[in-house]
């Protein structure tokens, strides 16, 4: 299980980010108070989004985000004004990419891979 994965952000891009990852179910949660100045984190279930504070911009990789209410989750971003472009369906299962505020790009996948 992945605890968090950590996304260099501009401070500029955060309050975007934060919008942006509210329509994937993410709400704010308190950083300890040592990180509080350099980042903001969001928590769904035990999943945390920490939005690391930079100076400069990095996009290498994705994050892979599982949306059991695909057709919902799409269309509550494309009514937030994002394009998630569909991809082809893996494991059977529905899947698209969008892009944050920040530039991240994020994979929505209906369900996850079995194991």
């Amino acid at each position: 299980m992945i605890h968090h994965v950590a996304l260099p952000t501009l401070p500029a891009d955060v309050s975007a980010e934060v919008a942006f990852w509210a329509l994937l179910g993410f709400s704010p949660v308190e950083p300890p108070e040592s990180l509080r100045d350099r980042a903001t984190w969001l928590q769904s279930g035990s999943t945390q989004i920490h939005l690391l504070y930079t100076s400069e911009p990095a996009h290498a990789g994705h994050v892979a985000v599982v949306a059991p209410e695909f057709s919902t989750t799409i269309a509550s971003l494309e009514a937030a004004g994002f394009s998630p472009e569909a991809r082809t369906q893996h494991w059977g299962a529905e899947r698209a990419y969008v892009r944050s505020p920040g530039g991240h790009l994020i994979e929505l996948m209906a369900f996850p891979p079995a194991t």
